[in-house]
């Protein structure tokens, strides 16, 4: 070899060692150690993820298909019936392929996440009991590990954490039927040993698979455990005071585990839906964090005092392994509260159908509700090539190019957390039209004033609906659409208003120059009053809006000889008294001053 080209291989060596050794310092493993959650190189790491819940199992209500089917296998069979088992395995084989892809991982990246908790279905992985060829045996389906690999590999890519989740655990791991596609007529989990057995096989199958994949950052072992152990307990587990077959099932997990991988995180849940930990401490190995479930509660330091105080005493860390599922108010109090107190957390779902409150919606088409309609209602059966092609549509809605992105959600869940000014939700320019309903991005009380903004049922015992019409953001604002013939097309609207509550708009305006300002608004009567305000003065004084006849017949209130100054400006539209809708302004130059 000529020196030339022995420069060149000890050059092409030296780039190969410096690629892996970047690979190797990259990939940081997780542990616990003491409270928290470290990386190899022992910095704490507050984990920031999206459960990407309806990909392997679909729970009824993200399809909307909670009115006449309970769990997955209802949905299926419903599907079945209409389309047959090819057409079946077809919709799902595309579904899987669409709900999820790399596209989905590189946008939770840049959204700010930095892990993902993959709900498990074991059918993805392995067969049931009843289905095994051999009693007792274990027959390893290629598919749910296929699509896990595709998962790690792209989170791999964007330096993401996966937690591995078996969401929906052989037999079903409570009452709770939905949440782990549970069939009644068939041995749960907690009344099957065989069942119990292929959970802690199929553990050690994926431990033996991810040992060495440090973006694999924990096991989380059995989602949601809400099983009553003893006979005439609350049924989901909530008065449980030993928990002893939850306690040893995790132990019998974790030595099957540890027979493999003694590397990796593990995560466990108490019962109750992950929060009754009564007789499952202490812990039985030196790598565990507990994992638990916060939902429609108040946000103080007492919601979660409980948790901390197994923090504390146990000397382990804690998750907040799922929350959501509700308002834009809400999400920033709760990760304001649990992040100022150290702990990490996994929000649900990234995506539903025909939903704001997660970061993407996928569309519903018009077919798909005929399917729904008689899955609801019965009658005349839609017939299958109907069927087929409307379940497919929606597979295909499902890519992410094919979701709405719902910038108001992930604005509240990482910029909010921490900042409490307000940005524009989109650009408007005057003169020139500003829709109602892109009010400024920020908190209640900054960007817009509404009276109800957040459930908080679980604490109260009341449920509150945060939003009146569940369309467009997610915020306290209530939002709605109508028909509105000046501009023949139709338009959301701001409904439900009450008295107080204001909206605030960021505005270029072009020139200084006085205007004249056009309110669209429709209300059956005149009581409604409103003031328009710009940068905190006031410059409208209380304005009457005569009434037009009906909450979805518009009209215009203009007021006139409204000076703006050139460049960026706040709009506030306040409401004296509440009641009317609001469609829109529209800002009309007048003169130049």
């Amino acid at each position: 070899m000529n020196k030339k080209n022995q420069k060149l291989s000890l050059w092409l060596l030296l780039v190969t060692v410096i690629m892996l050794l970047n690979l190797a310092t990259s990939a940081q493993g997780l542990r616990a150690s003491g409270k928290k959650i470290i990386d190899e190189n022992g910095d704490e790491v507050i984990l920031r993820g999206m459960g990407l819940g309806g990909w392997m199992l679909q729970e009824p209500y993200m399809m909307e298909m909670g009115g006449f089917a309970g769990t997955q296998w209802q949905i299926k069979a419903k599907i079945e019936a209409l389309i047959g088992t090819i057409n079946t395995e077809a919709f799902y084989d595309a579904w899987h392929a669409n709900h999820l892809t790399r596209a989905d991982i590189d946008s939770m990246a840049s959204w700010g996440f930095n892990s993902v908790r993959l709900p498990m279905h074991y059918n993805l992985y392995t067969l049931p009991i009843e289905g095994e060829p051999v009693t007792g045996g274990n027959t390893w389906l290629e598919k749910g590990f296929v699509m896990t690999d595709s998962l790690i590999s792209w989170c791999k890519a964007n330096h993401m954490y996966v937690i591995l989740d078996l969401h929906a655990a052989p037999g079903g791991q409570g009452k709770d039927a939905a949440i782990s596609d549970a069939d009644p007529s068939k041995p749960t989990l907690w009344e099957s040993d065989a069942n119990k057995n292929k959970t802690i096989a199929l553990w050690k199958k994926l431990a033996e698979r991810y040992v060495n994949e440090p973006w694999v950052g924990a096991y989380d072992l059995i989602n949601e455990p809400n099983w009553a152990f003893t006979a005439g307990g609350n049924q989901n587990g909530c008065s449980e005071n030993s928990n002893a077959p939850l306690r040893k099932l995790y132990v019998d997990i974790t030595n099957a585990i540890r027979q493999v991988d003694t590397k990796h995180m593990i995560i466990i849940e108490g019962n109750c839906w992950g929060n009754n930990y009564n007789g499952i401490l202490p812990a039985w190995d030196n790598n565990m964090a507990l994992s638990f479930h916060k939902y429609w509660s108040n946000n103080d330091q007492g919601s979660i005092s409980g948790i901390i105080g197994l923090r504390n005493t146990y000397n382990i860390p804690i998750w907040l392994g799922e929350s959501g599922e509700n308002s834009n108010v809400w999400f920033t109090d709760a990760l304001q509260l649990v992040e100022s107190n150290g702990i990490g957390w996994a929000w649900w779902p990234l995506k539903k159908i025909n939903s704001v409150v997660n970061p993407l919606t996928i569309v519903k088409t018009a077919n798909y509700q005929t399917l729904l309609n008689y899955w609801n209602n019965g009658g005349t059966a839609p017939t299958a090539s109907f069927a087929f092609n409307a379940l497919m549509q929606m597979a295909e809605n499902a890519k992410i190019q094919n979701c709405i992105y719902r910038k108001d959600v992930i604005d509240a869940m990482f910029r909010q957390v921490s900042d409490s000014t307000t940005l524009p939700f989109a650009v408007h320019h005057v003169p020139g039209s500003v829709p109602a309903c892109d009010y400024d991005l920020g908190r209640n009380g900054k960007a817009y004033m509404d009276v109800d903004n957040a459930d908080y049922h679980v604490t109260t015992g009341t449920y509150t609906a945060w939003n009146s019409g569940y369309t467009y953001r997610n915020d306290g604002v209530d939002i709605s659409t109508s028909y509105d013939s000046e501009i023949s097309s139709i338009v959301n609207y701001i409904g439900w208003t009450a008295d107080n509550e204001w909206l605030q708009y960021t505005v270029d305006v072009d020139s200084t120059s006085t205007y004249a300002v056009k309110f669209r608004y429709a209300s059956p009567n005149a009581e409604s009053k409103i003031r328009l305000m710009v940068n905190g003065a006031d410059i409208s004084g209380p304005l009457s809006l005569p009434a037009t006849g009906s909450y979805t017949l518009w009209a215009s209130l203009t007021i006139n000889d409204v000076v703006l100054y050139k460049g960026r400006q706040k709009i506030k539209v306040f409401y004296e008294k509440g009641g009317a809708n609001f469609g829109y302004l529209v800002f009309t130059l007048q003169k130049k001053n």
